[in-house]
């Protein structure tokens, strides 16, 4: 039940993990005040006076306030540091950090409502679930939790191809790339240059996206160094992924789980399984044999659904990303008014498309959650329908703590007294656009979105 030949690879997920459960507990400590807070869009005691602890397990059922929510999180900006030396402690101390860091970040997704509904949530939970089952440099890593990881790393990647396939025909006609760059979430620094790729080269990049997905994960159980090398294919492609997209710690954690397929020379020695270790992690291969049959039905049935939990412990997902494209980006832009004859004036945020000059910045892997919520708001109103109005509130207060979300406030001395929100159109300015004038996105007003509001609309 030992893979000593996997001593790194073991060394790899577990640091990976712990790297990425501090990328979200620094999120958390970051943004929860204006998502989450007691002031926040969508307040964490209004959920939990509606939400019993058996629908969404977490420890803030049996007390909340900012100050614990905070505590929680430093605790768990602690854990992930100490997670990185944890191959010097002993069997047990693994267990118990570990363990501590995956129940922390549960209590959390599991009230975080609507900004924490992403996949790559359910994924690091799960992730980091089997890495409590990896264990020290004591011993040698459990070949079962390896197999685990691989399977998960299976369901990321097979669930994604498929999902695609079977969704926008734009996928099977190898043009996904032609609007894919400029109309995902969040456009990278690169994403402009990688839009304007000669057509025959995203066509390449869509198939080889349907090898890597399809093909690919059934290699990843065939014997070295095969599994190896298809890990590597998964690296690399992640490593594109990265580069033209801001996909918050998706493409981290997927190259994480591919090191767990990737046989490597044993680093030191590395002792066996102790019995009462071993009986464990049988168990949790049972445990999990059983909860594959959701994730796996779902792959094959007809009807796939994509980023799905089927328990509220975030174990057993299902995965898939972009089974649809969008054709056209629009994009909804804040303004507000200090007065009825005044000029608006236009609010900025961190991450999405705002002014036509500025760059698309670089933010993954860290995940700004409002940013994410906007692009989807820009899809349907519907998508806005729980914090929306009240961020339209916040802005007209000047709400400190959601000001803190947004890049720019341009009224930084008094609240306004109008907020709108209009829908523009962007796409990405060519290569003689922008040597003209700087700009790297075109913009077109298309109509009002939210039309000017005061605070004596709202109430």
């Amino acid at each position: 039940m030992a893979a000593p030949d996997y001593w790194a690879a073991r060394f790899a997920v577990a640091h990976l993990v712990a790297i990425t459960y501090l990328l979200g507990f620094v999120s958390a400590l970051r943004q929860f005040r204006g998502l989450l807070g007691e002031r926040g869009l969508t307040p964490i005691p209004r959920f939990l006076a509606h939400v019993p602890f058996r629908t969404s397990p977490s420890l803030f059922h049996l007390h909340y306030s900012d100050r614990f929510f905070a505590g929680v999180c430093w605790v768990g900006v602690l854990g992930s540091v100490l997670a990185l030396f944890a191959d010097l402690a002993p069997l047990w101390a693994w267990l118990v950090l570990w363990t501590v860091l995956w129940a922390l970040y549960l209590s959390i997704v599991n009230v975080g409502q609507v900004w924490y509904s992403f996949g790559w949530e359910s994924l690091l939970l799960e992730a980091g679930f089997l890495a409590i089952f990896l264990g020290p440099a004591e011993i040698a890593p459990p070949t079962l939790v390896l197999w685990l990881l691989t399977w998960l790393l299976f369901r990321v990647e097979f669930g994604a191809g498929l999902i695609k396939m079977r969704g926008d025909a734009c996928w099977r006609d190898l043009t996904a790339l032609y609007y894919h760059h400029e109309t995902q979430p969040m456009p990278g620094p690169l994403s402009r240059w990688f839009h304007w790729l000669p057509r025959p080269l995203h066509k390449t990049e869509v198939l080889a996206n349907h090898f890597t997905q399809l093909v690919v994960p059934f290699l990843l159980f065939a014997p070295q160094p095969v599994a190896s090398a298809a890990g590597l294919v998964v690296v690399a492609t992640q490593g594109w992924l990265m580069l033209s997209g801001n996909f918050a710690w998706l493409n981290l954690l997927t190259i994480t789980l591919a090191f767990s397929a990737m046989s490597l020379p044993r680093a030191g020695p590395a002792a066996g399984l102790p019995p009462w270790f071993a009986a464990l992690v049988l168990v949790l291969a049972v445990v999990f044999a059983v909860l594959s049959y959701w994730p796996v039905r779902n792959m094959l049935g007809k009807r796939q659904v994509m980023n799905r939990s089927f328990n509220k412990l975030h174990l057993g997902n299902t995965y898939g990303a972009f089974g649809s494209i969008t054709r056209t980006r629009y994009e909804v832009v804040v303004q507000g008014a200090a007065d009825v004859d005044a000029e608006w004036r236009e609010y900025g945020f961190k991450g999405k498309p705002g002014a036509p000059n500025r760059r698309p910045p670089q933010v993954a892997p860290y995940h700004l959650r409002l940013d994410w919520l906007m692009w989807f708001l820009a899809l349907s109103p519907t998508y806005g329908r729980t914090w929306l109005p009240a961020l339209v509130e916040a802005l007209l207060r000047n709400d400190d703590q959601v000001l803190r979300l947004l890049r720019h406030n341009p009224f930084p001395d008094r609240p306004p007294l109008l907020i709108r929100a209009d829908l523009y159109r962007y796409r990405f300015a060519t290569r003689a656009e922008h040597r003209e004038t700087g700009a790297f996105w075109i913009r077109n007003r298309v109509g009002d979105f939210v039309p000017p509001l005061t605070l004596d609309d709202l109430v």
